[in-house]
């Protein structure tokens, strides 16, 4: 009997059909993530998703009846899916993923645009933690919504199709970058030069801001929009590339957006697929980047209406309900990089291919911000996967004190639900382009089926 604990490569123990069934699974995800590049687009793609499998809206208010298939969605940029079990949900609770679907990006300002050198450009403020060089020099596209004062909205999606236009923000270049080269990455990128170059042919007979006010014709040709209208819109610049395998084995997915649509993915799948006597609730929330503020990220008390409308409809106390309540609050973590290994602590590292990875807490420093979840509840998660053959591994997010990060899954206990952090881990995680394993997705899709089952 070995009384040690290793974890387990899952491209090493798979056989012949689990490695098919990987391949094809991250096959629909990586078609998820070209479809869906920012959360209102992940939203619209999961409804197409939920209402294929017989799900219906729901308004607040409206009793929920067992074996309901619902979902609620906030605004175009959350999504609630919630399926009415029929076990009691007084004492069984409700059976909680969480994941969100904002990334790293950078935002339109809404005064954006100007001309500088008979070149026309538009000013952005980043969101999210990115490292500025690194969205320097690549295809960017722009996503989003113009909201126009008649009412009606015009949504854009400009630089992803064969033949479109993309857009660039320039770099210096290295025969001129002497003085660059002495500054620290922080003072040598300067966010207010974070501007994507978008026109440069004028208007003829125009003799100030030609190559603006040709810009300005295209866009109100085309879309209907002028200047104005950048007041109300909601418009993301963000990688024109695709999901592509990496690899000659192909073992590994390179895509904008895993963080946390990695996770997202997988919650969806694990929601579809399960015929359990549990109630479930998949949330897919906005704003995690920030902060998870505003009324579409997870500080909104929308979690409590829903909990409480549960509990309603049911006729028990929703309190008792919460109580009862399990969560998995899915978000991405580091994954273990050899070419940066200072960074970590290796032996409670996260690695790739070894399963989808639970952070029992997250924080910085000592703990700062966390929810570190107890060892009973772990416990338990524990002994799911073992029922289920679920590979997994634990890990922590980066070498003590050296920096850290936070999830949502502070904002889920504090309604007194049982939740930890657990997602797959990523290399280059917040960079344009990031990269996963293909083994560690489909292994949160079994470890969140395991769990909602």
């Amino acid at each position: 009997m070995d009384l040690t604990y290793k974890r387990t490569n899952i491209y090493a123990v798979a056989d012949e059909q689990e490695l098919k069934a990987i391949q094809d699974y991250n096959e629909g995800y990586k078609r998820f993530l070209d479809g869906g590049k920012t959360e209102r687009e992940t939203v619209a793609e999961t409804i197409a998703m939920v209402e294929a499998a017989g799900y219906k809206a729901y308004t607040l208010g409206d009793k929920i009846n067992k074996g309901d298939k619902l979902y609620y969605n906030n605004r175009g940029k959350a999504l609630f899916i919630l399926r009415a079990g029929t076990a009691d949900v007084a004492k069984e609770g409700v059976r909680i993923l969480v994941a969100h679907v904002d990334s790293p990006r950078l935002d339109l300002k809404q005064v954006p645009l100007y001309e500088k050198s008979d070149m026309a450009y538009l000013k952005t403020h980043y969101y999210g933690g990115i490292k500025k060089y690194q969205w320097l020099t690549i295809p960017l596209a722009l996503h989003g919504v113009v909201a126009l004062k008649d009412g009606s909205v015009k949504q854009i999606r400009i630089g992803e199709e064969e033949g479109d236009p993309v857009f660039y923000i320039t770099d210096l270049l290295p025969h001129l970058s002497q003085e660059l080269n002495t500054k620290t990455i922080g003072e040598g990128f300067n966010a207010e030069n974070l501007n994507l170059l978008v026109g440069g042919v004028p208007v003829k007979g125009e003799d100030k801001d030609a190559v603006k006010k040709g810009v300005l014709a295209l866009l109100n040709k085309n879309y209907g929009i002028s200047e104005e209208d950048f007041l109300s819109a909601e418009l993301e610049a963000v990688p024109a590339v695709k999901a592509k395998d990496v690899g000659f084995d192909r073992a590994y997915v390179a895509s904008y957006g895993h963080d946390d649509r990695v996770c997202a993915y997988p919650e969806i799948t694990a929601t579809l697929e399960t015929r359990t006597e549990q109630t479930v609730l998949t949330i897919l929330a906005d704003k995690e980047e920030i902060g998870s503020e505003g009324n579409t990220g997870m500080q909104c008390v929308l979690i409590s209406d829903l909990l409480d409308a549960i509990a309603a409809s049911y006729g028990v106390n929703a309190a008792v309900v919460r109580a009862h309540s399990k969560c998995i609050s899915a978000d991405v973590t580091a994954g273990y990089d050899p070419a940066y290994a200072s960074a970590f602590e290796e032996m409670n590292a996260g690695f790739v291919n070894h399963g989808v990875a639970m952070n029992k807490f997250t924080g910085s420093r000592g703990k700062s911000g966390s929810n570190d979840a107890s060892a009973e509840y772990v416990g338990y998660l524990r002994s799911v996967f073992a029922k289920e053959g679920v590979i997994w591994q634990t890990s922590e997010l980066g070498r003590v004190d050296l920096g850290g990060g936070g999830t949502v899954a502070k904002f889920i206990a504090k309604n007194n639900i049982d939740t930890v952090d657990m997602g797959v881990p990523v290399l280059s995680m917040h960079a344009p382009y990031e990269l996963v394993s293909k083994a560690d997705v489909y292994s949160a899709h079994k470890a969140f089926s395991a769990f909602v089952k």
